[in-house]
């Protein structure tokens, strides 16, 4: 379960992260999508250590 919520944050943590740097041209986006990516990591994590 906690792969699985893990991937999960992650893909919506890089997805939120491409959209939000996507202003600011390819390169921004590419490293907030790495930011929000590692955030969304964290967090589905965290999230699945409350379930088990």
């Amino acid at each position: 379960m906690a792969r699985l919520l893990g991937t999960l944050g992650m893909l919506i943590g890089s997805w939120a992260g491409w959209y939000l740097g996507a202003p600011g041209g390819f390169f921004a986006s590419f490293l907030v999508s790495g930011v929000g990516a590692g955030v969304g990591f964290y967090y589905g994590r965290k999230l699945a250590g409350r379930f088990e």
